[in-house]
């Protein structure tokens, strides 16, 4: 299955094994709550579900990656102690409290939240010395005499053997004890998870082109070849800061993440032609509803893959927008929530207590792990706006009628600013189909740009709040069923087209 299956699988499990039943009991027992086996490649996000479903469960997080450790760290130290058995005394070793089992522990009583999710790495390449113990944890989830903590689910993770020469087959002993999910690489799923992260539209627009290159493993006599959703998601964080500071990604900088010769000066000449047409076709003007005669005859002139670079420098822009469009709308609301809140208590307390209160629920939040990087930005971003309306009022914020209607006038200046950011990004959305009306028609071209559209999360919530004639008429008249496959399927003959010209534009 894919990794998007594989999360809701686990979130399933985690849900279950921590239901409880009229009297507080775990409604499956905790001999009978398997621990869960994630099996798949590297580098395809098992991590960061398990990150995920943590804050989705409002429960704990343990992670290790369970190689970086030794059997004395995992099960714990011997040390002798003086036992008495039927009036005779006798020395016996006993273990130390293993440093896996401890975290937890300190987890609780970090975040104060009492169940969670043990998560261990790399279970199946542990060293031979922690093999026993690793056996014995998941068929009996202690390490040595110490018992992982009722209320905490056990989920592991390793690598099929083809990936890792370290790997230790489980005998059918330990298997029969484990819920066992395997997981398989899927573009398709990442795309839709990339759009949501905001991963480099470069990137993303030569995988579209390129699928057979978004995960590849390979051995040879020089060794170990790879390119994965991790190194794709890297090099484009890394890419997105350069372009900031203008600085150039080359074939030697993609292969610092790619790390797989052929493919890594593939997207690097790819990325050369990317950048050239940011030149060639200004993106901003046409946001803006501006372009002439002689950039639709270059636009119409230029192959089909040139076509796509564009569409997929439009989407990019776009993107920036409408996810900007969606956080204000977030901010927004959480702002006004705290101001009902105030509203509610006008006479008792100030609009500074209501600040000390979105900075308190931040920091609760951040405590117990189950905020996302977005949503702390929210909380930031209230924050530092109900800040600046107190120093705007020069700390002239007491309680009463009076203040409120300045907070009142001052929410509806942000209300407005809210308001023009859509109409902005509504005009910029009309603009694109209007230029691709003009440039292509009812193409091939019109089809991949309502079909990332829809892909995208952002441009998706845009559209559905917003609305946007030009869209729901394509998107309409377009993508029926078999004609929108058969168009896409034209679309893969452009791989041969646009080897011919990175070849070309190779140095």
């Amino acid at each position: 299955m894919d990794i998007k299956r594989a999360k809701q699988e686990i979130k399933n499990s985690v849900e279950a094994y921590l239901e409880k039943d009229e009297f507080g009991e775990y409604r499956i027992p905790a001999i009978r709550q398997r621990p869960i086996l994630l099996m798949g490649p590297p580098g395809i996000g098992k991590t960061q579900i398990m990150e995920q479903i943590a804050r989705e469960c409002r429960v704990g997080l343990v992670a290790y990656t369970i190689t970086h450790h030794t059997r004395q760290s995992a099960v714990g130290l011997p040390f002798i102690r003086e036992r008495s058995y039927g009036g005779r005394k006798v020395s016996v070793t006993e273990y130390t409290m293993s440093e896996i089992i401890a975290s937890v522990y300190e987890k609780m009583e970090q975040t104060g939240v009492k169940e969670g999710i043990l998560f261990l790495d790399e279970i199946n390449c542990v060293s031979e010395t922690l093999a026993p113990a690793m056996l014995q944890f998941l068929q009996g989830k202690t390490f040595g005499n110490q018992k992982v903590p009722e209320g905490w689910v056990i989920v592991t993770a390793g690598n099929p053997p083809e990936y890792n020469k370290s790997v230790r087959e489980f005998d059918v002993v330990t298997l029969d004890r484990l819920k066992k999910i395997e997981v398989e690489e899927n573009f398709e799923v990442w795309k839709e998870y990339a759009y949501r992260q905001g991963v480099h539209p470069a990137v993303i627009s030569y995988l579209e082109l390129r699928k057979q290159y978004f995960y590849r493993v390979e051995t040879t006599i020089d060794g170990k070849h790879f390119a994965t959703a991790r190194g794709w998601e890297d090099l484009s964080q890394l890419m997105q800061v350069y372009d900031m500071l203008q600085k150039t990604v080359d074939q030697d900088v993609v292969y610092q993440y790619i790390q797989h010769r052929k493919i890594a000066k593939d997207f690097a000449n790819y990325l050369a032609l990317y950048e050239k047409y940011k030149v060639d076709y200004d993106v901003g003007e046409i946001l803006n509803g501006k372009w002439n005669t002689a950039m639709l005859q270059k636009v119409k002139a230029a192959p089909l893959d040139e076509h796509l670079s564009v569409i997929s420098l439009l989407n990019g822009r776009l993107y920036e927008m409408f996810a900007e469009c969606f956080r204000t709308e977030a901010f927004m609301e959480k702002l006004y929530e705290s101001l009902t809140f105030y509203k509610e208590h006008q006479e008792t307390m100030t609009i500074k207590d209501v600040w000390h209160r979105v900075e308190k629920e931040l920091e609760e939040q951040k405590r117990r792990e189950w905020i996302s990087r977005e949503e702390e930005r929210t909380l930031h971003r209230v924050e530092e706006a109900l800040g600046d309306f107190i120093k705007r009022e020069k700390g002239n914020t007491g309680s009463g009628q009076e203040v409120f209607e300045k907070v009142k006038e001052w929410f509806q200046e942000k209300e407005k600013q809210r308001e023009a950011g859509i109409a902005t990004t509504s005009k910029a959305l009309e603009s694109v189909f209007q230029f691709m009306e003009d440039a292509f028609g009812e193409s091939q071209e019109m089809v991949v740009l309502i079909t990332e559209l829809n892909a995208n999360y952002y441009s998706a919530w845009f559209i559905q709040e917003n609305g946007c004639d030009l869209y729901y008429r394509y998107n309409k008249g377009l993508l029926f069923g078999e004609r929108q496959q058969s168009i896409l399927q034209e679309m893969e003959e452009v791989e041969t087209l646009l080897n011919t010209r990175l070849k070309s534009n190779t140095p």
